[in-house]
């Protein structure tokens, strides 16, 4: 990956639904040039997916941290909390907790449900979320 694949990802985490034409005016590139590169991107696994954020004001986020018992692969745990509606994503991370998990729904109220599906999961110990109040995004 060089300096073009960093500019192509940052127009993208921009704007998602621009185009090619556009992104190679930005970058001084041909439409089929910035065409490879963002296959090349998709096909290595950096850009794992295009999506849709909505923005706090839209809905409702939090971050769940999980202890997991130790006689159950975290990764597995991983997997399956992956699959629950509402989840965005999650980390295994090192410390007092195993998981965190990053939830995103349309209300408080779908956070909680997606909660109770998190800690009826085999293998989980305790949870310990947070509602996000505020969010502010880092440009790559």
């Amino acid at each position: 990956m060089d300096e073009i694949d960093e500019k192509i990802i940052r127009i993208l985490k921009e704007n998602g639904r621009i185009s090619y034409i556009d992104i190679g005016e930005k970058t001084s590139l041909s439409e089929g040039a910035v065409r490879r590169r963002v296959k090349t991107l998709l096909e290595s696994g950096i850009i794992k997916k295009f999506t849709i954020q909505v923005g706090i004001e839209k809905g409702a986020k939090a971050i769940t941290l999980l202890s997991i018992k130790p006689s159950m692969p975290t990764s597995e745990i991983s997997e399956i909390l992956i699959k629950i509606d509402g989840v965005q994503s999650t980390y295994e991370v090192t410390g007092e907790y195993d998981i965190a998990a990053i939830l995103a729904s349309s209300n408080a109220e779908r956070i909680n449900y997606c909660i109770d599906k998190i800690r009826g999961i085999e293998g989980v110990n305790n949870t310990n979320t947070m509602i996000i109040l505020r969010e502010w995004s880092a440009e790559f």
